[in-house]
């Protein structure tokens, strides 16, 4: 990767050594062997994101069930992430477990593109890596906009099953309107791959509404 590329689907995430509100962590090395999710938020004591680490605490025992670890990110200090959690955890009720990035030069921040066009604030950047350190998903939401952990855990679970069925997901999958659960087959690319996926749905019992669109359980 060049020095200014900014990492994508696809890449593998640059090392980054970080310092974190759970002490210093090094991207991805420290990862390796589990899923884990990076995201940013524009600030401390800001309501959205307060409402989304609270959404990301309660649900995190999903995301360790999916083997799958959490990190945050700010352009803030330490000491203003540890007063934040205090914060929440004092007025919410709520316990903030995962490590926070404290970027207060925003450079991490720049590195992995989660600064907006104006000013120098995050914006809701999502990436979620493999345990490999590659880059499987990236989402970007505007500072007005709290994200769904929900359609992240969704996310992740359709990511997880493709790898592991060697298929692909339809749109909103689980819960797709034509296939349901099922998955997709890659569609075949040869003449030759066409007729063999005929005969191949005929042995296997893949669901065919033409060679090119089949699925499976």
């Amino acid at each position: 990767m060049g020095k200014h590329h900014v990492p994508t689907i696809g890449d593998y995430l640059p090392t980054l050594t970080v310092r974190t509100t759970l002490g210093t962590v090094t991207l991805p090395d420290d990862y390796q062997g589990q899923w884990f999710l990076l995201f940013s938020h524009p600030g401390d004591f800001t309501p959205v994101c307060t409402t989304e680490f609270v959404s990301y605490a309660l649900h995190e025992k999903q995301f360790e069930q999916m083997n799958c670890k959490l990190i945050g990110l700010s352009i803030d200090s330490v000491f203003s992430h540890l007063k934040w959690i205090e914060w929440i955890k004092d007025r919410l009720g709520v316990s903030i477990y995962f490590p926070v990035i404290a970027d207060e030069l925003g450079k991490t921040a720049k590195r992995l593109g989660m600064i907006g066009s104006r000013g120098t604030q995050t914006v809701r950047t999502v990436y979620i890596v493999d345990p490999k350190g590659k880059i499987r998903l990236k989402l970007h939401y505007p500072m007005e906009v709290g994200r769904n952990t929900q359609e992240i855990l969704r996310s992740l679970h359709a990511l997880q099953t493709a790898d592991a069925k060697k298929a692909a997901t339809p749109a909103n999958w689980p819960e797709n309107e034509l296939f349901g659960e099922q998955v997709l087959l890659a569609p075949p690319s040869t003449v030759m791959n066409a007729q063999k996926r005929v005969k191949e749905a005929e042995e296997k019992g893949y669901q065919c509404i033409d060679w090119w669109l089949c699925s499976k359980d």
